[in-house]
């Protein structure tokens, strides 16, 4: 594969990834074991516990049960946001960019 198809594959599936995200069931998931290797060991919650459930249920609209699994997302959730829309911005440039220079080459 070329590094243009390379790129149009990450941009779909950075694309993709909130609405995959958005399938998984926080239900589901809270029957799930942790996998908090800090909480497996000394049986405590580390900072960290529940905040995949807390961005889920933020994708999911519920910003009460978000802050109830854990606080931390005001500020984990927006971080996260800005990142995947960065990422996506900058593959779009790139893909932009290519598709100029194989317009100017014909």
């Amino acid at each position: 594969m070329t590094h243009k198809s390379w790129q149009k594959i990450a941009c779909f599936v950075l694309l993709l990834a909130p609405f995959l995200l958005y399938l998984i069931d926080v239900d589901w998931l809270n029957e799930q074991h942790s996998v908090c290797l800090f909480q497996n060991i000394f049986g405590v919650k580390c900072w960290g516990c529940g905040i995949t459930r807390a961005v889920l249920s933020v994708l999911h609209l519920d910003f009460a049960a978000a802050w109830q699994y854990n606080e931390l997302v005001v500020i984990v959730f927006p971080l996260l946001a800005y990142l995947w829309l960065r990422a996506l911005v900058r593959l779009f440039k790139k893909i932009f960019v290519l598709l100029q220079h194989k317009n100017e080459t014909k």
